[in-house]
Parts: structure tokens; C-alpha cells; sequence
């Protein structure tokens, strides 16, 4: 898809991007906006910001723990709620947030589009221990924006002013949003980023694509860098970060104030880790004293001297990760084959970087029960344990084989690489 460059622009509270000027805006309301409220401090303070991306069947309790035990992120999102008129708060999605015990923000993320339902649900929620409420407005899959809810909101920003207005005066915390650039184009998206002003939302996170490109097309960065340029909240880019250095390189090219990772650390998870590593250095000799959370930063990218040594996984270490979200991510009651499928689905990610031809997916996805899969991992893992587990994605190695098959919903079944 062809999509016309970012204007460089300072967009004042209510001022409208030229693109926009004839389509008719309804404001549900003249706003002022409020101080930004400050954001839960990094796990080291002075760096640029990580969040584990929400994913549907992925971002539960379990797989949050098993985050932590490699290096957590300095903030987590819960699946999303679906919020309609007969909901509640899924209790499994509650526990991410209840039973948490890794130190570590989460923001409770809500998708829906009926305000009195969503005020409704943020106030169930705010009975929880939750850092914020977040707001989705990303999730690409037809089932889901069909019903003008998720990606399917950014077609119409007079709804988006409104949703933002009524859980801004709902929320008296923090308030956050995910969205796209755009549905099947970038039309919309200068004026989003307005009421995203115009309503004092304390951090934006910013897929760069648009919900039509799912998640094949290449990543439009530029546009991740206008929203870090207009808007007045913190800034995390999102997309394909593939490993710190690419995240390095993401926010010297965008100036956003952190990066938000998911599929990449399903495959790696010690990927946050290897973020802080490779900044630490770097926050002092390019950025100087350090960054007050949820400020800009300056431009991260250049290797310092005297780079501390990032931490380099061998196979060894991801047969010990496959052990650990094997036991961790079991349920009484599910049956080994279901489970097994369920396994296969993270393993599809992490084999991406076992081995160059893809001996490792092309095994793994044909074991059918738990001893099966065992023994794959030992001939393919445990073979050469001492072998580095590759930084990035084997070129050419997919996550899923049935690639091609239309987005149905934001699970680990869709979420390709």
C-alpha cells in the first residue's frame, strides 16, 4: 500500500490537519487539557520505556510470570476485555491483574465502543489493583472491526472524540491508548492524534501500520515519529522490533519514549532484558544525566564505548524457556493434545531462531503429544547446547505455515511474523 508521507506539523489543542478540514467533526465537548500524570518509573530509571504488548490467548498470568523470570518489561497490558451490554470482566483476564506478583505495572486494556458499557466496565475495573485503563484501538481482525470497535474505530473519529472524552472523565488514574495509523488509510490519522491531546491521554502506544495491512507490510516508523512529534504524552512504537538493537534503532529514527514488543518476545524472551542492557550505557553518554519518566527522550542509537555486554541466550537456555511456558502455561482439566497445540503455537515464534532451513518448525509441528514434543526439542535444542540462539528472525522462516489465511481474530492463530 502506497501511504503518503507524515506532515511535519505542531498541531494546538483543537486545530484540525488540512487533510480533515471538510469532513464534519462533531466534538462532544470543549476540553482543557490536564496535566499529565506520571507514569510508574522503568525498572531503571533514566531509560527508554518497554511494554509487553497485549495479545489475545497470550498476555494471561502465566505467560506474564514467565516474562518476569527472563526480564520483565517495565509495564504489561492484559488481553482486552470485550465490553458490550451483557458483559463482565473476564475472570481469567482478572487474574493477570489480581494474582500478579512481578513487581511490574498492569494497565487493564478494554475494547468496545458503547460508552455508558465501557464507563461501566472501567469502574469495575478500577476496583482492581490496575495501573491504568488502556484503550484499544488497533486489534486488525475483521471480526473484531466489523464492529466499529478495536482497528474498525479509526473510520470514525467523531466516535473516537466521544470514547475518549467519557473514559477520560471515567478514569481518574491513568489513561492509555494502542492504536494503528490508520483503517485502510492514513487520512485520519493527524486528527486522532489531536483528540489524543484533546484528551489528556497519558501514553500512546503506536502500531505502525494500518489495520488493512495486518501484520505483512513493512512498518511505517515515519509515522510513529509524527505521533511522538504532535502529541504531548509519551510515545511507545510498536511493530515489528525484532531485538534491543532494532529497538535501539526505532527510537533514534521515531524519538518515541520507549518500545512495546509481542510477538518477538514470545520468541525471545529475554528480549527486555536485552533492552536494558544494551541502553545502559547509552542513557548516560548520548542521553546525559538521564530522562524523567514519560518525557521525550533524545534520539537512542549510538553504541557507547564502553557498551556493557548484552546477555546472548544459547539453545541450552531456550529448552529451559520451552520447560518453564510448557509447565507454567498448563491448566487442570485441558487435555495433553490441546495442550500440546497450544504450545506449538508460541514454539512457531521461538523456532524462528533455532536453526537457519527450519528443521526445528518443520519437526516441532508435527509432534502430536507431550513426548513428542520433548523429544524434538531435545534433538534440535540440546544437539548443540552451547550454540547461540540467533538475535533475529531467520530470514525467510515464518511463524505460522497457513500465513496467507485472513486475520479472523488477534490470537496467537493470526499473529504472524
Amino acid at each position: 500500500m502506497d501511504l503518503p508521507r507524515p506532515q511535519v506539523t505542531t498541531l494546538s489543542l483543537l486545530v484540525i490537519p488540512s487533510a480533515a478540514r471538510n469532513l464534519p467533526i462533531h466534538f462532544s465537548r470543549v476540553t482543557h487539557p490536564l496535566p499529565h500524570k506520571q507514569l510508574p518509573e522503568p525498572i531503571l530509571p533514566g531509560q527508554p520505556l518497554t511494554a509487553l504488548a497485549p495479545m489475545q490467548d497470550v498476555t494471561d498470568l502465566a505467560f506474564m510470570r514467565v516474562m518476569a523470570h527472563y526480564g520483565a518489561p517495565d509495564y504489561f497490558f492484559t488481553e482486552f476485555f470485550r465490553v458490550h451490554g451483557q458483559s463482565r470482566p473476564e475472570k481469567h483476564i482478572l487474574r493477570s491483574i489480581d494474582e500478579n506478583q512481578t513487581g511490574r505495572p498492569v494497565f487493564a486494556q478494554l475494547i468496545g465502543e458503547h460508552v455508558p458499557d465501557m464507563v461501566r466496565t472501567v469502574k469495575e475495573l478500577l476496583k482492581h489493583p490496575v495501573a491504568g485503563i488502556d484503550l484499544n484501538m488497533g486489534c486488525p481482525a475483521p471480526k473484531i472491526y466489523k464492529k466499529n470497535v478495536g482497528g474498525g474505530l479509526l473510520r470514525d473519529p467523531a466516535k473516537i472524540d466521544e470514547l475518549l472524552g467519557a473514559l477520560r472523565d471515567a478514569v481518574p488514574g491513568l489513561f492509555t491508548v494502542k492504536m494503528r495509523i490508520g483503517f485502510d488509510s492514513t487520512a485520519h490519522y493527524e486528527e486522532i492524534l489531536s483528540l489524543i491531546n484533546k484528551h489528556s491521554v497519558d501514553l500512546l502506544s503506536v502500531h505502525g501500520r494500518t489495520v488493512k495491512e495486518g501484520y505483512r507490510s513493512e512498518v511505517h516508523y515515519d509515522f510513529i515519529g509524527t505521533a511522538a512529534r504532535i502529541v504531548r504524552c509519551p510515545v511507545l512504537a510498536n511493530g515489528n522490533i525484532t531485538s534491543a538493537d532494532k529497538a535501539a534503532a526505532v527510537l533514534a529514527e521515531t524519538g518515541a519514549a520507549g518500545v512495546m514488543m509481542g510477538r518477538h518476545a514470545i520468541r525471545n524472551p529475554w528480549i527486555f532484558r536485552q533492552c536494558r542492557e544494551r541502553w545502559l550505557s547509552i542513557s548516560t553518554s548520548t542521553t546525559g544525566a538521564g530522562m524523567e519518566t514519560g518525557a521525550h527522550p533524545k534520539p537512542v542509537g549510538a553504541v557507547a564505548p564502553n557498551r556493557p555486554v548484552v546477555f546472548q541466550p544459547t539453545l541450552a537456555d531456550v529448552r529451559e524457556y520451552v520447560a518453564r511456558l510448557y509447565r507454567e502455561t498448563q491448566q487442570p482439566g485441558v487435555p495433553e493434545k490441546a495442550h500440546v497445540a497450544k504450545m506449538k503455537k508460541y514454539l512457531n515464534f521461538v523456532g524462528q531462531s533455532v536453526d537457519t532451513d527450519g528443521a526445528f518448525l518443520h519437526a516441532m509441528r508435527r509432534a502430536m503429544t507431550e513426548a513428542e514434543l520433548i523429544h524434538v526439542c531435545d534433538r534440535h535444542l540440546m544437539s548443540e547446547p552451547n550454540k547461540h540462539f540467533a538475535t533475529e528472525p531467520h530470514p525467510g522462516l515464518i511463524a505460522r505455515p497457513n500465513c496467507e489465511t485472513p486475520i479472523e481474530s488477534c490470537s496467537l492463530d493470526t499473529v504472524t511474523a
